[in-house]
């Protein structure tokens, strides 16, 4: 009885199971690596980047086939025009696996928000792909781009952002959940990486771009893209775009160059770089100050310096804070006066130092932030000297 009992009861409960009603064989799905957002008119241009698996595998021989192909629709939304690429692709459109986002230039500059209501709400998206501008270009041009050494170029696109992120500091990768966050906040406006074609994106679609020892069209960051609430406002160079990622804590690691005191140059590698921000209220006044801890150590050595000695240590470690330092506060002022947008959170700063304070001042933070005081402490301890305490090139002229 006992025996019957359980059978019965292990039928009931496969009957209650849903089994594998919904799946899907991977030969029936056509995987989308990146989407691309412009906006032509009234209307959406909506583009997909699909691999093609036969052309990646590492097992099956390759037919010299491009590896990705692309479709593009347009509609009145996006959802719209997803759906109309039905009637171009012979398998599902599968978003579960989209890495990155590209927004055209022109879109961005009108404004991201509605272009994203549908990707941050649709149930096949994941939350962790990145969001990415496409600096002045489209977004189907950029994905229209092959790449060598990656096969798929939505591979190419997401890891140069993070070693570059990682290894140089110019650009910080920023997911859908960050964006949709930092759009709801009425204290902050977000930063974007921005990408840009070098070359003539025409030539860039063929094989022959990748056939080549010196690639004619590359895919290139070109520093942050500053928005003003949901409004692509302008880009920030090289420097400017190490300066926010300072600011934002994100610095891993750069370079440094300084001037030796008898002439040449010395080249630093920051390994470690912690940034704090305070806000605070002087007679209701607000005020910020950045605090920033940094370690290098010495990289390169093109002059005549004795790194033995201490004094010249503090040399090393003074000039890279005022580099450091005036860079800065030359990026503070650049974003108050020129794109008025508070991409540091300064205001979310100040809410959470004085909630009372804040509610005062909060209609006029966009004024007042122009004018906000910001001072900023720089401290730089020099610990490493690579595996020569002096270069060999001082032995050799004093030789």
């Amino acid at each position: 009885m006992t025996k019957i009992k359980t059978i019965c009861l292990l039928l009931i409960v496969t009957l209650s199971l849903s089994g594998c009603w919904s799946k899907r064989e991977l030969n029936e799905l056509a995987i989308v690596s990146a989407l691309g957002i412009d906006k032509v008119d009234d209307e959406f241009d909506v583009t997909v980047q699909i691999v093609v698996p036969g052309e990646i595998s590492s097992k099956a021989p390759t037919s010299g086939r491009s590896p990705v192909i692309t479709h593009h629709a347009k509609g009145k939304t996006i959802f719209e025009a997803i759906r109309k690429m039905t009637t171009l692709s012979t398998r599902k459109i599968y978003f579960a696996h989209t890495q990155i986002v590209i927004l055209g230039d022109e879109l961005a500059k009108e404004g991201i928000s509605e272009a994203l209501d549908l990707i941050s709400r649709d149930h096949e998206f994941r939350n962790d792909f990145e969001v990415i501008i496409a600096h002045e270009a489209t977004a189907k041009e950029v994905l229209n781009i092959l790449t060598p050494v990656e096969k798929v170029p939505a591979n190419k696109i997401i890891n140069s952002l993070r070693t570059s992120q990682k290894a140089w500091g110019s650009t910080i990768s920023i997911n859908i959940d960050d964006l949709i966050s930092t759009l709801s906040s009425p204290e902050k406006s977000p930063i974007i990486p921005a990408i840009e074609i070098q070359g003539d994106a025409t030539l860039g679609m063929g094989k022959e771009n990748i056939d080549k020892v010196e690639t004619p069209v590359i895919l290139k960051y070109a520093g942050l893209a500053v928005f003003k609430e949901d409004k692509y406002v302008g880009l920030l160079t090289d420097k400017e775009s190490q300066s926010v990622s300072f600011l934002s804590d994100k610095i891993q690691s750069t370079i440094e160059i300084i001037a030796c005191p008898k002439g040449g140059t010395l080249a630093t590698e920051i390994t470690k770089s912690k940034t704090k921000i305070k806000g605070k209220f002087e007679k209701d006044a607000p005020k910020i100050n950045v605090h920033i801890d940094v370690e290098q150590n010495v990289g390169e050595v093109e002059c005549t310096i004795n790194l033995t000695s201490r004094k010249y240590i503090d040399y090393v470690n003074k000039k890279t804070e005022e580099i450091i330092k005036k860079r800065i506060e030359q990026t503070i002022s650049t974003i108050q006066q020129t794109y008025r947008s508070d991409i540091f959170g300064f205001g979310e700063e100040l809410h959470r130092t004085d909630p009372e304070k804040w509610k005062k001042i909060k209609d006029d933070w966009p004024t007042m932030f122009q004018e906000l005081p910001v001072n900023v402490e720089v401290h730089v301890k020099t610990k490493g000297l690579g595996t020569m305490q002096n270069s060999f090139l001082n032995k050799k002229k004093k030789e």
